[in-house]
C-alpha cells in the first residue's frame, strides 16, 4: 500500500527528470557516488511539484532507500540523499511513493542526518541540512510520520531531537522551520505521545529558564502554537501527578508539578486554562502541604505579568486565592502574605483588596504572619511603595512597631525606615508625592523611643541602620569619591527634623547620647573591665568584681532581656582585649571626628563578631548609645553656616533649616559642650557678625558653655573679651546672660566681673525695663558662677530685687484681663515679669553658692520664707492684692522649681521639710503648663538621685491629671526607675516611701472622711499600687500600711485621724489586690524605721490597741471595698453620684494636651544647664506606658465621675476649665523653666 501526503495536487507531469545514471553499482567509489548525489539533488531541487513527470522518478527513488545509500558511510552523500528524498516526497505529493516501512526509515534517517550533523553555518553540508529543514517545514511532508504504526515512537524522537538540536545556537530561521515541523506533528497527530508532552514541558523546568535559551523559546512557541490542541493533554498530564502522587508524604512531585504550571503560565498561560478550575479545588481541600503549595502557586502566578488577564478569566479563583488569608493554618497565612509582595505592584486594580488584606493580617493571632506582612513593604522598591501602596496602610505598618512581639516591631520599624531610605533623595529635593507619603516615618517612629526598652533598642538599631545610618563609601548621599561627607551627613539629620514634632526632636536628641554625663556609666564600664582584667585581679578583686557586676546590672537593665544582656556584657570583660577597649574609647570620646569613629566603630563590630558572634548584638547597641552618631563634632561647622545662611527671610528653606540647626547647636551647648573645643576660632568669629542675632546668641552660648567646661579654652584676645563685656551690657538678655558666663571663666574674671556688677548696681535704679531684665540675667550668672564679684554688692542687689522688682505688684489689664487664663505666649511676656521671675533666679543661685558656707541657713532662710509665701499665695507675696494670672502663674512655677533645686542641699531640703506638702501639691496646679513643667524639673532631679528620697511620692499625686501626658510621664519615670535602680536603692526611694504616701494624702487639702472624697484618695493608693506592687514587695506595703496606725502624725490629732483612715483603706486595697493575683501576703520579715520627722509614737500600749481595734472607714466604703474584692465583679462598673468637691469638668480644665506648645525663648535656662544626671536622665515617656495600664479596680469608679483638679486652695479652677479647653496653652521647654 502505497502512504498518502495530506495535500493535494496536480498529477499531469510536464517535465521529466534528465538524470539517467545509476547510483549503485560494484566499484563505484565514493567521489563518483557524491558527484551523482549532488547532481540528482540540484535536478529535483529544481523540478515544480506541478510540472514534473513522476514517472521518470521512478529509477531514482528506489535507489535512494537502498541501504548501501542510506547507511553509506560518507556524510555527504547521506546528506544528499537526504535532500533528494525530501524532494522526492514534494515532488510526488499527495502520494507518498513509499511503503510505511520506507517511510519509517526515511523519516529516521532525516532526523539522524540532522541531529549528527546540523551544527553551524561553518560546518560541513550545512546548506543540505538547511534544505531538508525547510523542506519539511514548508512541505509538511513529516506529517506522513502521524500516519505510521510506530508513530508514537518517531515523534517521541523528533521531540527529543529536535531540542537537542535547537540548543546549538542554531540560526532564528532553522528555529522557525523546526516550530513549523512539531507543531505540524502536533496538529496531525491522533494522540499525542506522552513522551512528547514531557518533551516539552521539560524545557520549563530549567532552573535559569529564560526565552534567551534556543530550548525554552522553542517550546513555548510551539505551545502557543497550539493551545487548542495540548490544554486537554496538559491538564490531563497534571491530573494525573497529583492522583498518582496524593498519597506520598514529602509531596516532591506535587511541588515540581506546581513549580512547572507557574513556569508554563509565565510564557503560555493559554495551556492552563482548564488546570485554573483544578487549582481552585486545591484551595479547598483538607490537606495543609497541598493547600500551602497551591496557595503559593497561585499567589506567584497573580502576581506574574500575566496576572490581570488571569483575575478577569477566573475570578472565582481569586476570590477563592484571597480567602487564604484566613486559613487555618498559620503556615497558609504566611504563605499567603509571602507571595501578596508581588501583587501590590502587578495588580494595580486589586490594590485595595490586596490592603485590605495584607492590613488585616498586621492584626493575625500568629506572630509570624504579622512579621511576614510587615516584612513586605521594606521589600518593595521606590516607585512600588510610592505609587501603589496608600499612606494609609504605611501607618497601620508603623501601629505594629507597638506589637507585643519583638520579631514584628523589628520588622515593621524595619521596613519603614528601608521605605525612608529609599525616599530620602526625593525628600531631600523637596519632592511633594515622596514627603506626603515617606516624610512622617521617622516622626511616627521616635514617638514610640519611651514605651519600653525592646521598642527603643530596636528603634536605635532601625534609625542607625536606615534614617541616620553614620556614612561610608558605600553610601553615595554621605560620601564623595569614598571619603566621608561630613556635610552631606549632618543635612540628612537637618533635613529628617524638618519633619519632626518637638516630642520626636528630643527624641532623636535623646539617642544622639550627648545628654549622657561624663564620665559616663559606659566610660566606668570600661575602666572597670580593663582594671577586670579578664578575671585576673591583683588588687581590691572583691571590690572590682562588685563594681563591674553593679554596672553590667545597671547598663542590662535598659536591654529588653537584662539576663541575656548581662551574660554578653560579662563575656565582653571576660574577653579582655586591649584592642577592642581601644577601640570602644575612641568612639566614646566626645573629640573623636566623624571619620574616626565610622573606622573606630566598623573594627569594632568586625573584631567583637570574630571574637565572640554570640555577643555581637549586645555590644552592637551598647557601642550605640555610647557614641556619637547622631551628631558628632565634625557636625558643628555644618550647623554654623546653616544657622549662618538662614538670616533674612523666615518662609525660606534655609531659615527652616537653621531653625533645627539653632536647637542642635543649643542642645550641644547645653549638654556637651565639649564638642566645640576644636572649633572656638569659628565661634569667636560668629560672635562677630551681630547682624545677625540669632548666629550671635547661638554662639554666644556655645562658647559659654565649652569655656565653662574647660576654661583653659577662653579667649585671650582683647577684641572678643571688649565684645563679651559690651554684649554683656546691652538690653538684650539673652546675649547679656551668656556673655556673662563666658566672663565669668575668663582670665581676668574676678576683676571683669567685679567691675561688671559695679556698672549694674550704679545704673540699675533708672534703667528700662528692657535693660534692667539683662542686667539681672548677668547678675544670676554671677551669683551662680562668681559668687564673690556678686556678694561684695549684694546688700544693695538684694534689697534692689526685693523691694523694687519682686514686691512689685503685677496688676491686670482691665481691658484685657481674662479671668479664665492663667497662662501667655512666650513672645507676650512682660519685661517686668521677666525681672521678677530672673530675680527668684538670682536668690536661688546665690543660696546653692553658699550652701556649704557657715551663713547659708543665714541666706537661705528668707529666701525660703519668700518662695514658700509665693507658693502659698498662688505666685503672690501678698495675699491681699489681686495680680494678673498670667503673671502669678508663672512666678509660683519658678518658687517651686527653685525649691526643688534647694533640695538638693540637704541642709536646705532640711530646712524647708515643713513646706514639703505645699510644694508637692504644686504638681496638681490649676495651669497645665504650671503641672507639667513643674513635674519635667521634678523628674529631671530625681532620676539622678539629687533629692531626698520623700520627693518620690510627688509623682503619684498626678493620678487625677486631667491631661493624660501629665500621669503618663511620671508613670514613665517611675517604671523606669524601678527597671534600673538595685533592689537597695530601690527600696529606699519607691517603697519605703508608701508611708509617706499615705501621710501626704492624709494632709491633702482634698482629704475627707465621706466614701465619695475617699473613693477619689483611694486613686492615688490605686495608681501607687499600679506601679510598685509586686508578688515581692506586697508583704512590705502591707506593712507600712499596717504600721500607720501605730503612730499618731506629728502635728495635730485630727491629721491622725486622716492616717488612720487612709492605712486602713491601703490595707484593704492592697488585700484586694493580692486576691486578684493570687499573692500571698506574709509577715514582714524586716524591720522598717518609720520617719520620725512626720510620725511620732502613741504615749501607751493601750492607745495603741484601742486605735487598732477601731475601724476608721465609713460602712459604705467598707461596702465597697468588699464588692471589688469579688472576681465576678472585676469588670462590673458601679454608677455613682458626681463628688461635690472641686471636681474638674469633663473638658479638660488646665490646658490641652494636643496643643501646640510654644518655647519659652525669654526664660532663663541656665539651671538646667548645668544639671547632671545619670545616662538616663531623660528617658521620660510622654505615652502610657506599654504593660502598665490602670488597674482594673480604677477602672470601676471612673465612670460618670468627673477629674479631680486637686488644687485646694483654688477653688475658681473649675470656672476656667471650659475656656482653657479652647485656649493655646504651651508649656515651657526642656530647655527652660
Amino acid at each position: 500500500m502505497v502512504a498518502q501526503t495530506r495535500h493535494g495536487g496536480q498529477a499531469s507531469p510536464k517535465k521529466k527528470l534528465a538524470f539517467h545514471e545509476k547510483l549503485l553499482g560494484k566499484g563505484l567509489s565514493t567521489d563518483a557516488l557524491l558527484k551523482k548525489m549532488k547532481a540528482l539533488h540540484t535536478e529535483l531541487a529544481a523540478l515544480d511539484q506541478e510540472h514534473v513527470d513522476v514517472g521518470s522518478l521512478g529509477a531514482v527513488r528506489k535507489e535512494l532507500v537502498n541501504t548501501s545509500i542510506l547507511l553509506h558511510k560518507d556524510r555527504g552523500v547521506k546528506a544528499y540523499a537526504a535532500c533528494c528524498l525530501a524532494d522526492i516526497l514534494r515532488l510526488y505529493a499527495p502520494d507518498a511513493p513509499y511503503t510505511q516501512a520506507e517511510l519509517r526509515d526515511i523519516f529516521q534517517f532525516f532526523f539522524r542526518q540532522l541531529t549528527n550533523g546540523l551544527k553551524g553555518t561553518e560546518s560541513s553540508y550545512y546548506n543540505e541540512y538547511f534544505h531538508l529543514l525547510e523542506s519539511l517545514s514548508t512541505v509538511k511532508s513529516v506529517v506522513l510520520v502521524c500516519d505510521l504504526p510506530t508513530a508514537e515512537e518517531i515523534m517521541a524522537e523528533i521531540f527529543r531531537d529536535f531540542f537537542n538540536l535547537v540548543r546549538r545556537d542554531l540560526a532564528k530561521k532553522i528555529e522557525m522551520f523546526m516550530v513549523d515541523i512539531l507543531v505540524a506533528l502536533i496538529d496531525e497527530c491522533q494522540v499525542l505521545p506522552s513522551e512528547v508532552l514531557d518533551t516539552i514541558l521539560s524545557q520549563f523546568m530549567d532552573n535559569n529558564t529564560r526565552i534567551e535559551q534556543a530550548g525554552y523559546r522553542l517550546a513555548v512557541q510551539v505551545c502557543n502554537q497550539t493551545v487548542d490542541k495540548l490544554q486537554r493533554h496538559v491538564c490531563q498530564h497534571f491530573t494525573d501527578i497529583i492522583v498518582e502522587n496524593s498519597g506520598d508524604e514529602d509531596f516532591n512531585e506535587i511541588r515540581t508539578a506546581h513549580e512547572l504550571i507557574k513556569r508554563v503560565h509565565r510564557s503560555c498561560p493559554g495551556l492552563l486554562q482548564s488546570i485554573i478550575p483544578q487549582l481552585e479545588e486545591e484551595l479547598r481541600v483538607e490537606d495543609q502541604t497541598l493547600r500551602l503549595i497551591v496557595t503559593q502557586t497561585l499567589g506567584e502566578m497573580f502576581g506574574d505579568k500575566g496576572g490581570v488577564d488571569l483575575v478577569k478569566k477566573f475570578p472565582t479563583t481569586w476570590n477563592v486565592w484571597i480567602l487564604r488569608k484566613n486559613d487555618k493554618s498559620a503556615a497558609i497565612r504566611l504563605k499567603f502574605v509571602e507571595t501578596a509582595r508581588i501583587l501590590i505592584a502587578n495588580l494595580p486594580e486589586q490594590r485595595e483588596t490586596i490592603e485590605e488584606s495584607l492590613n488585616s493580617k498586621f492584626f493575625d493571632p500568629d506572630e509570624k504572619v504579622r512579621a511576614a506582612a510587615c516584612r513586605v513593604y521594606g521589600q518593595l522598591d521606590y516607585e512600588t511603595a510610592l505609587h501603589h501602596v496608600s499612606e494609609d496602610q504605611l501607618h497601620a505598618l508603623a501601629g505594629r512597631g507597638l506589637d507585643k512581639k519583638h520579631s514584628v516591631r523589628l520588622e515593621a520599624l524595619t521596613s519603614l525606615g528601608k521605605l525612608y531610605n529609599l525616599a530620602y533623595p526625593e525628600i531631600e529635593n523637596n519632592e511633594p508625592l515622596a514627603i506626603k507619603q515617606f516624610s512622617w516615618i521617622p516622626n511616627e517612629m521616635l514617638l514610640m523611643l519611651s514605651i519600653s526598652p525592646d521598642v527603643r533598642l530596636v528603634l536605635e538599631q532601625v534609625v542607625l541602620e536606615h534614617i541616620l545610618p553614620l556614612p561610608s563609601s558605600s553610601t553615595p548621599s554621605s560620601s564623595k569619591g569614598g571619603e566621608i561627607d561630613e556635610v552631606a551627613w549632618t543635612d540628612k539629620l537637618l533635613n529628617t527634623m524638618k519633619h519632626l514634632e518637638e516630642r520626636s526632636t528630643n527624641a532623636i536628641l535623646l539617642l544622639s547620647g550627648l545628654k549622657t554625663v561624663r564620665p559616663s556609666v559606659f566610660d566606668h564600664f570600661l575602666e572597670v573591665c580593663i582594671k577586670n582584667n579578664g578575671g585576673i585581679i591583683d588588687e581590691n578583686e572583691e571590690l572590682i568584681t562588685h563594681r563591674l557586676n553593679g554596672i553590667i546590672q545597671f547598663i542590662a537593665a535598659s536591654f529588653s532581656d537584662p539576663h541575656k544582656a548581662g551574660e554578653d556584657l560579662h563575656a565582653f570583660a571576660k574577653l579582655n582585649e586591649n584592642r577592642l577597649y581601644k577601640l570602644l574609647r575612641t568612639c566614646m570620646d566626645q573629640q573623636t571626628d566623624l571619620k574616626a569613629l565610622v573606622k573606630a566603630a566598623n573594627e569594632f563590630n568586625r573584631r567583637v563578631e570574630q571574637s565572640s558572634a554570640s555577643i555581637a548584638a549586645t555590644m552592637t547597641a551598647l557601642l550605640r548609645r555610647c557614641s556619637p552618631w547622631i551628631l558628632n563634632q565634625s557636625s558643628i561647622p555644618t550647623l554654623i553656616k546653616r544657622v549662618q545662611k538662614g538670616h533674612g527671610n523666615a518662609t525660606s528653606q534655609s531659615h527652616a533649616t537653621a531653625a533645627h540647626a539653632e536647637t542642635l547647636l543649643t542642645f550641644v551647648s547645653k549638654h556637651s559642650p565639649a564638642l566645640y573645643k576644636p572649633h572656638i576660632s569659628e565661634l569667636t568669629k560668629a560672635i562677630a557678625d551681630e547682624k545677625n542675632t540669632t548666629l550671635v546668641e547661638v554662639s554666644l552660648r556655645a562658647l559659654a558653655g565649652v569655656i565653662s567646661w574647660d576654661d583653659k579654652l577662653a579667649p585671650t584676645d582683647k577684641r572678643t573679651n571688649e565684645r563679651l563685656s559690651r554684649l554683656a551690657l546691652q538690653s538684650n538678655y539673652r546675649y547679656a546672660k551668656f556673655a556673662a558666663r563666658a566672663l565669668a571663666f575668663s582670665k581676668n574674671k574676678d576683676e571683669v566681673c567685679a567691675e561688671m556688677v559695679e556698672s549694674i548696681v550704679e545704673g540699675m535704679t533708672d534703667c528700662s525695663p528692657e535693660l534692667l531684665v539683662g542686667h539681672i540675667a548677668v547678675l544670676a550668672q554671677f551669683a551662680k558662677y562668681i559668687p564673690d564679684a556678686f556678694e561684695h554688692r549684694s546688700d544693695v542687689i538684694m534689697a534692689f530685687l526685693l523691694k523694687k522688682v519682686l514686691m512689685v505688684p503685677s496688676l491686670p489689664d482691665l481691658d484685657e484681663m481674662d479671668e479664665d487664663e492663667e497662662w501667655q505666649a512666650d513672645e507676650d511676656v512682660s519685661p517686668t515679669t521677666k525681672a521678677k521671675i530672673l530675680s527668684l533666679k538670682v536668690c536661688r543661685h546665690r543660696s546653692l553658692a553658699h550652701a556649704s558656707s557657715e551663713k547659708a541657713l543665714e541666706i537661705v532662710t528668707p529666701v525660703l520664707k519668700m518662695l514658700a509665701t509665693l507658693i502659698e499665695h498662688n505666685g503672690s507675696l501678698s495675699s491681699t492684692v489681686t495680680e494678673d494670672p498670667k503673671v502669678i502663674s508663672r512666678m509660683r512655677l519658678q518658687a517651686a522649681v527653685s525649691l526643688l533645686h534647694l533640695s538638693t542641699t540637704e541642709v536646705y531640703a532640711n530646712a524647708m521639710s515643713p513646706k514639703f506638702l505645699r510644694l508637692a501639691v504644686v504638681v496638681q496646679d490649676s495651669c497645665y503648663n504650671v503641672r507639667v513643667t513643674f513635674l519635667t524639673k521634678l523628674i529631671s532631679l530625681l532620676q539622678p538621685r539629687k533629692l531626698p528620697p520623700r520627693y518620690n511620692v510627688i509623682p503619684f499625686l498626678t493620678v487625677h491629671d486631667p491631661e493624660s501626658d501629665v500621669k503618663s510621664m511620671a508613670a514613665s519615670y517611675i517604671s523606669g526607675a524601678l527597671r534600673k535602680m538595685n533592689p537597695a536603692v530601690r527600696s529606699e526611694h519607691l517603697e519605703i516611701i508608701f508611708i509617706r504616701l499615705l501621710h501626704l494624702l492624709a494632709h491633702h487639702p482634698d482629704f475627707n472622711t465621706s466614701h465619695d472624697d475617699l473613693l477619689d484618695i483611694a486613686k492615688y493608693v490605686q495608681f501607687y499600687l499600679d506601679l510598685i506592687a509586686t508578688s515581692e514587695t506586697v508583704s512590705l506595703l502591707y506593712h507600712l500600711a499596717m504600721k500607720g496606725k501605730t503612730v499618731r502624725d506629728a502635728e495635730s490629732h485630727t491629721y491622725t485621724q486622716n492616717l488612720y483612715v487612709i492605712s486602713e483603706l491601703a490595707q484593704e486595697l492592697i488585700k484586694t489586690r493580692a486576691g486578684l493575683h493570687s499573692w500571698s501576703i506574709q509577715s514582714y520579715p524586716g524591720k522598717v524605721r518609720l520617719p520620725p520627722d512626720i510620725l511620732r509614737p502613741l504615749p501607751n500600749a493601750d492607745a495603741a490597741n484601742k486605735i487598732l481595734k477601731t475601724v476608721y472607714l465609713p460602712e459604705e466604703t467598707l461596702s465597697w471595698l468588699a464588692e471589688i474584692s469579688k472576681p465576678s465583679n472585676q469588670k462590673e462598673k458601679k454608677e455613682r453620684k458626681t463628688a461635690a468637691k472641686r471636681k474638674a469638668a469633663p473638658a479638660k480644665p488646665n490646658g490641652h494636651s494636643k496643643r501646640a506648645r510654644v518655647k519659652k525663648k525669654w526664660d532663663s535656662d541656665d539651671e538646667s544647664e548645668d544639671e547632671t544626671s545619670d545616662a538616663e536622665s531623660s528617658d521620660v515617656s510622654m505615652k502610657e506606658p506599654q504593660g502598665d495600664p490602670a488597674s482594673e479596680l480604677e477602672q470601676e469608679n471612673d465612670e460618670n465621675r468627673e477629674e479631680v483638679l486637686g488644687r485646694g486652695a483654688r477653688t475658681r479652677a473649675k470656672a476656667r476649665s471650659i475656656r482653657q479647653a479652647i485656649k493655646q496653652a504651651n508649656p515651657p521647654t526642656d530647655d527652660d523653666e
